[in-house]
């Protein structure tokens, strides 16, 4: 069954998902930020038939996620790195693991994200960077950005902004009076 394209839609959690929203993307990023850079790593890892493996690393090259890089003519075989928006993908796998750890695994941690450093437990919190304080529902919302629709604007409780028009173009006063 095909899905409903979000690529579309005006709203960035629609736009992210139209390029990872797919499960298995997510693990392969993962693994990918993790190291694993060749097929045979990803299928060991995951468990996943050949043939979605080939359609998900084809995606996720054509998203921009992953570059594929050819280390073998004969046979020919490619090896898959994350680019730089891959590698920005990775504050979204550690909330991922948060979350998950938090209420889905009534076994307990099973992975931590560690400080490199020392080997202690980390626990990752989103920051502001203007005002350095921790992003929470209490100090932070949503809102319509600069470049909203008016559909946008309209489930934020805005009123619809003014259409943009053309640079140069005069609007109807100014052309009235001129």
């Amino acid at each position: 069954m095909k899905h409903k394209s979000l690529a579309g839609m005006p709203c960035p959690i629609a736009r992210s998902l139209q390029r990872v929203g797919e499960w298995w993307s997510i693990l392969i990023m993962r693994d990918a930020l993790h190291g694993y850079t060749r097929f045979d790593q990803f299928q060991t890892s995951l468990g996943i038939a050949p043939n979605m493996l080939t359609r998900r690393l084809d995606a996720l090259v054509e998203s921009g996620l992953l570059e594929r890089r050819r280390y073998s003519e004969h046979p020919p075989r490619d090896e898959y790195t994350p680019t730089s928006r891959g590698r920005d993908f990775r504050p979204v796998l550690i909330a991922f693991l948060v979350w998950g750890n938090k209420h889905f695994a009534p076994e307990g941690e099973c992975v931590l994200l560690v400080d490199g450093a020392t080997g202690k437990a980390a626990d990752p919190i989103f920051v502001d960077r203007v005002r350095g304080e921790t992003i929470t529902e209490a100090n932070h919302r949503f809102t319509a950005g600069p470049a909203a629709p008016a559909s946008t604007r309209r489930r934020f409780g805005l009123s619809p902004a003014a259409p943009k028009r053309a640079k140069g173009a005069r609007s109807a006063r100014a052309r009235k009076t001129a």
